[in-house]
């Protein structure tokens, strides 16, 4: 009989927000007719912004005829969606990110998951606890954890993040291969300074390391000294890779477009010695596995740069930025302790002392019908911790604050 990869056995439970929904769904069986408000899951709820729906539309009139027809196109992206990415949000920050390294994808996180495979299988990976799953569960597949015990990975170099370091990871004592970056982060909501980067920058050339840095919510970035960028920091373009989306900075959650960053650069070594450019081995990767982004989603999202898509982003994500202000606002009225939600659209709370975040997940379904996320699905320092998102509605995120303060 075939054999499968028992890489996937050491998985633990399924996937964290497939269990979130699962427990909703219960509940929904259970007490039909309760109203539920969700502010757990990280999906949007603002439409799509006129300008993006505007070059939708005129791009499929063009797919309907023969001449303007567009079938596979390049699978890093076309050249008019690289260039507009390049020029604005690299080069207009004086970032000397060029077209022929950013690669269009169908999401941050296929990207973030797929890339592990150009590394080898006996590279050592740290990342953050409490840390997006994506990142740890990938690594689990493709058989670089080891095994589990006492809630972590043996093979696995993990870096806290917790209330006294401000969330922030501290520089691992040993040598890693990869590591994982999340800024502004999911989800903590903490945000890396210039200097904390500074520091990762120059451990990965000391230790001739990987940045695989995440910062898919940029955006919302409201302190004008925080970096958007990892290449902002002077020597990331030799060990950094970016990963960007336009599912929360332009509602393409449904839509599915995204970006990746490989400076040319950039490089690893093979057994023998050699060096590699890790952006041709990424072309190489996707030229194989991926047939591109349809070219309306791409138009739609070339569109995002417009000054009227500019504009009227800017204005959905004031929208979500002000949902993480009724939130924050709801928890320090009832005496918990927040953190985030106001570089990122992330809420981290501070669960009540003796309730663990499970028990603080059905606390808030059962008494006031509001769902979030636990932390320690997020890792083993997310005991304790919880997690909100400010992607619902304005009036849908209002009502759960009000239901929010009525918790004794």
């Amino acid at each position: 009989m075939t054999q499968l990869n028992e890489n996937y056995l050491r998985l633990q439970g399924s996937y964290l927000f497939s269990t979130v929904a699962q427990r909703v769904r219960k509940y929904r069986e259970t007490h039909p007719g309760k109203d539920i408000i969700s502010l757990g899951i990280g999906d949007v709820s603002q439409p799509l912004v006129p300008a993006v729906v505007n070059a939708l539309e005129k791009a499929a009139q063009e797919m309907g005829k023969a001449e303007t027809f567009h079938g596979y196109g390049p699978e890093q992206g076309y050249e008019f969606l690289r260039k507009a990415i390049a020029s604005h949000d690299y080069q207009a920050r004086n970032l000397n990110i060029s077209a022929d390294e950013i690669f269009v994808s169908d999401g941050a996180k296929s990207d973030v998951a797929n890339f592990q495979e150009l590394f080898s299988q006996n590279a050592i990976i740290a990342l953050q606890d409490p840390v997006y799953p994506v990142y740890l569960d990938t690594n689990v597949m493709a058989g670089r954890s080891g095994i589990f015990v006492d809630g972590r990975f043996n093979k696995i170099i993990y870096l806290p993040c917790k209330q006294e370091n401000d969330f922030v990871p501290q520089l691992p004592k040993e040598h890693v291969d990869v590591i994982y970056l999340c800024s502004p982060n999911n989800p903590t909501g903490a945000t890396m300074t210039k200097e904390q980067l500074s520091s990762w920058v120059q451990y990965a050339q000391e230790h001739k390391s990987i940045i695989l840095f995440d910062s898919a919510y940029e955006a919302y970035i409201s302190e004008p000294e925080l970096p958007h960028s990892i290449y902002e920091i002077s020597g990331a373009e030799q060990v950094a890779v970016e990963f960007r989306s336009f599912s929360k900075t332009a509602g393409f959650t449904g839509t599915r477009c995204a970006y990746t960053v490989v400076p040319k650069t950039v490089q690893l070594q093979d057994a023998a010695g050699h060096l590699h450019a890790l952006n041709a081995l990424w072309l190489r990767r996707q030229t194989t596995k991926f047939n591109g982004v349809p070219y309306m989603v791409q138009r739609g999202a070339e569109a995002v740069y417009s000054l009227q898509g500019q504009a009227q982003i800017k204005q959905v994500i004031s929208l979500y930025q002000q949902n993480a202000r009724v939130i924050l606002q709801a928890l320090q009225h009832i005496g918990l302790t927040a953190f985030g939600g106001k570089n990122a659209p992330y809420i981290w709370l501070k669960t009540p002392s003796g309730i663990s975040s499970w028990d603080f997940f059905d606390l808030l379904l059962e008494k006031v019908q509001v769902v979030g996320t636990p932390g320690v699905g997020f890792g083993k320092c997310g005991e304790g911790y919880f997690r909100l998102t400010a992607f619902n509605t304005p009036a849908l995120t209002k009502q759960a604050a009000e239901r929010i303060c009525t918790i004794k």
